[in-house]
C-alpha cells in the first residue's frame, strides 16, 4: 500500500480526515523550509506537500508565486527538494510528496527524478500540468519505483476524464475546489462537494480537496465529504509573515477541523 493511501486510511479509521500542508522548497531558504515542514507535522498536518519553485507557475496564486520567486532568486535547485525530503523524513514519520510542473521532471529525466525521489524517502508526485492521457512514461516509471501519482480533477472534467483520473491516480485525486489559481478564500465552493461526489461515482477511493482552504472551519467543512483537505497559501503566508513559529500556530488551528 502506498504511504499516502495508508495515512488517509489511518485518519479515516480514526474518524478524522487527512490534513495536507503545502510549502515551497527553499522558501525563504532550504533549511527554514525543512524546519517549517517539520513544524507543520507538529501542528497536526498528516501529509507534507513540498512544491518545486518554477519560473512559470500557472496554477499558483500571488502568495505562492512571491515565495517561489524569492526561492529562485536565492538559488534553490531541483536537487534541494531531494535534500529537503531526506532530512525531513529523518525527523518525522509522515508521507512527503512533491508538487511540480512536469517540465522540471523532464529536464532531469523521468526515471532519474523518480529514483532520486524514492531514495530520498519521497512518496510520490502531484503533477498539476500533466494529464493521464500524456502520462504513459510517468505511469510506467512510478510503477517501477512504487511512487504515488496524484492527478488533478476539476469541476469542468468530463465523466470519462474523471474515470480515467480515478483509475490511474495512486494515493489520492487532487480535487480542485474552484476554477482559478491557488489562494485563501473566505468560503470553499459548493462545486468541490459536487466534484467529490462525481469522483465517488466513478470509483475514486481517496479524494482530497485543495485551492482556497484557510481555516479550521473550512477544513471541517471539506472533511464532511472528502478524505483530505489541502492547504497551501495560508501556510505560505504564515511562514512569510511570522516564520516557523507562526506556521505551526496556523497548522494547529487548521488541525482543529480534523475531528468529525
Amino acid at each position: 500500500m502506498s504511504q499516502v493511501t495508508n495515512m488517509i486510511r489511518t485518519r479515516r479509521d480514526d474518524s478524522r480526515g487527512a490534513l495536507i500542508g503545502y510549502l515551497p522548497v527553499g522558501f525563504p531558504d532550504v533549511a527554514t523550509s525543512i524546519d517549517a515542514a517539520e513544524a507543520l507535522v507538529r501542528g497536526g498536518v498528516d501529509i507534507i506537500e513540498f512544491g518545486l519553485p518554477y519560473s512559470d507557475p500557472g496554477m499558483d496564486g500571488s502568495v505562492i508565486q512571491a515565495a517561489t520567486v524569492e526561492a529562485l532568486k536565492n538559488g534553490v535547485k531541483v536537487s534541494d527538494a531531494f535534500t529537503a525530503i531526506e532530512e525531513l523524513t529523518k525527523r518525522v514519520d509522515v508521507p512527503v510528496v512533491i508538487m511540480t510542473y512536469w517540465n522540471l521532471v523532464m529536464s532531469q529525466g523521468v526515471e532519474y527524478f523518480a529514483e532520486r525521489l524514492k531514495n530520498a524517502g519521497g512518496a510520490g508526485l502531484i503533477t498539476p500540468d500533466l494529464i493521464p492521457d500524456e502520462a504513459a512514461e510517468w505511469i510506467s516509471v512510478s510503477d517501477e519505483f512504487e511512487l504515488d501519482r496524484i492527478f488533478l480533477a476539476a469541476p469542468t472534467s468530463t465523466e470519462q476524464r474523471l474515470e480515467r483520473i480515478s483509475e490511474l491516480s495512486r494515493g489520492f485525486v487532487y480535487t480542485v475546489s474552484t476554477m482559478g489559481v491557488t489562494g485563501a478564500r473566505t468560503d470553499v465552493d459548493n462545486a468541490a462537494r459536487e466534484l467529490v461526489g462525481r469522483l465517488r461515482d466513478v470509483g475514486c477511493e481517496n479524494s482530497c480537496v485543495g485551492l482556497g482552504i484557510s481555516s479550521g472551519a473550512q477544513v471541517r467543512e471539506v472533511l464532511e465529504y472528502a478524505d483530505g483537505a489541502i492547504v497551501g497559501s495560508a501556510l505560505v503566508k504564515a511562514l512569510a509573515e511570522g516564520g516557523v513559529t507562526r506556521v505551526q500556530q496556523v497548522a494547529e488551528e487548521l488541525a482543529t477541523g480534523k475531528l468529525r
